[in-house]
Formats: C-alpha cells, structure tokens, sequence
C-alpha cells in the first residue's frame, strides 16, 4: 500500500482531515467517548458549551453518514434521539487523544509565536 498524497484531493490522510478536522468533532467524539453509552441530543449540546443546535445536528449527521456515531430513536412524544459511537468511531479516540495532548504541551509556544509575530 502506498502512502497518500496531501496534495492530491483524493488522499485519504485529506479526506479524513477535511472530515474530523474540526473542534465540534473532536469535542462530540470525546464526550461520547466518555459517556456510559449513549449521550440524548440534549445532553450533547449542554456538554458542548458554544455550540449551536444547528451546528451540532449538522456534527452529528455528518458522523453518523462517515459511520463514526449511531443514532437511536426512541418512539415516545417527543422523540428521544440517543447517540453513542460505533466500533470505527471507538478507534478513532486514541488519535484524537494524542492530538490533544500534542496541543496541551505546545500551545504556550505557538501562542507565545503569535504574540511576537502580531508585535513585529
């Protein structure tokens, strides 16, 4: 197998990014992840301070299209939407993990970079 090209629109390495590239993503998989099972709509939207419920349907529609989150419907009035992560999405945690611990040992630099590069 050979490695992707960034450059290239189909690289899959791109095609992920473009997907989970965002901080909504990042926060939904990681409270999911952290839920016993399933998290209500509701409840994500509470956890996920800032985020609007349009935002966090469209979030959460495009996890569940890319396979990373299932959705249960419960039929009562009004219907109770539960959401968890599949196996795929499961897998995808511990890179995330690492992401964020990268950004937790490096932002007090990037954000000092800034700072010069804004004062020159």
């Amino acid at each position: 197998m050979t490695r992707g090209d960034l450059l290239d629109p189909a690289c899959p390495t791109r095609r992920l990014l473009d997907r989970i590239g965002t901080k909504w993503v990042s926060m939904i998989v990681k409270l999911l992840a952290e839920s016993a099972g399933e998290l209500r709509f509701a409840e994500l939207r509470r956890a996920a301070r800032g985020i609007s419920q349009k935002m966090l349907a469209q979030t959460l529609h495009g996890l569940e299209r890319d396979g990373l989150v299932a959705r249960r419907v419960e039929p009562s009035v009004p219907p109770a939407v539960h959401y968890s992560l599949t196996e795929l999405g499961r897998s995808l945690v511990a890179p995330l993990n690492v992401v964020r611990e990268w950004a937790e040992a490096n932002m007090a630099a990037i954000d000092s970079a800034r700072t010069h590069y804004d004062q020159r």
